[in-house]
């Protein structure tokens, strides 16, 4: 093969995949300004509780990231549970409110969204040298790395129609999802600026060991002690008290507050004022 033949391939196959970058825009632009239906409204009204706190222009941006969120994920029903509009439209309105004032990617790398109709058993193999132990454990939702979200459709309708409770295991798997488009789950996803990461790191470490140290002393209230399991645990669970206990967080927590404010570029504790 010539190198003439062999930059041919390689700048054909460049335009290929500028083509079909560009495709992919087009298309989700013109799902984000596609109306949603009556009834899909109707649905988020009904189940997403978070939906009838937010202000207008974020409920009319919030309907055009489902449409692309229905267009790209795939829902698939476990233990015989059947996937209907309700299921889809219920997990992605609360999915897509992360993505709030974001581009329009939607949660890549990942296109498959398991949903049994109640909490599940998740089977997992952990070693310790030679000694290997095979465990069982009953969960509401998980998110495998670079793989499926995994979520039980009664937990996320009770996570869904209480917005002040700090769980909603909807928005808790799809944090996760964030974190790790910065290539680990490790607590650290991809800020807006490559100047915020020294202050993340500062404050989300420093809320993090007062957590621990609130549990111990029996004073724990704002994030749910789960957060304690480690750094991707903690960015999951903070993210559920961010939007479901904002004020809360912000009178008692303002550094963290402010570290999930800049990153999601919302400040849900105005919309419970404003409400």
């Amino acid at each position: 093969m010539s190198i003439f033949i062999f930059f041919g391939l390689i700048f054909a196959a460049f335009l290929v995949w500028v083509l079909r970058l560009q495709l992919q825009r087009s298309r989700r632009n013109n799902l984000f300004l596609k109306p949603l239906p009556p009834d899909w409204i109707q649905i988020l009204e009904k189940n997403v509780s978070i939906y009838s706190l937010l202000p207008q222009n974020l409920r009319e941006e919030l309907h055009g990231r489902i449409n692309i969120f229905l267009d790209e994920k795939e829902f698939i029903g476990c233990a015989e549970l059947q996937i209907s509009n309700e299921i889809r439209v219920t997990i992605a309105g609360n999915a897509c409110i992360l993505l709030l004032k974001r581009d329009k990617r939607c949660f890549p790398r990942f296109t498959t969204i398991l949903i049994y109709p109640d909490t599940y058993v998740s089977r997992e193999v952990k070693s310790d040298g030679l000694v290997v132990v095979h465990e069982e454990s009953v969960r509401a939702g998980e998110s495998w790395y670079r793989g499926p979200v995994v979520l039980s459709w009664a937990d996320v309708m009770r996570g869904s129609l209480n917005n002040s409770d700090g769980h909603n295991v909807v928005l808790h798997e799809f944090a996760h999802k964030l974190d790790e488009e910065n290539e680990i789950m490790n607590g650290l996803p991809v800020l807006r600026d490559s100047s915020h990461y020294a202050e993340w790191a500062e404050v989300l470490t420093k809320e993090f060991d007062s957590l621990l140290i609130r549990i111990d002393r029996g004073t724990n209230s704002v994030i749910d002690a789960y957060g304690a399991v480690s750094p991707s645990e903690f960015f999951a669970v903070a993210t559920e008290s961010f939007f479901e206990k904002p004020l809360l967080m912000k009178n008692k927590l303002p550094d963290l507050y402010q570290q999930f404010r800049r990153f999601y570029n919302l400040d849900p504790a105005a919309w419970r004022n404003t409400s």
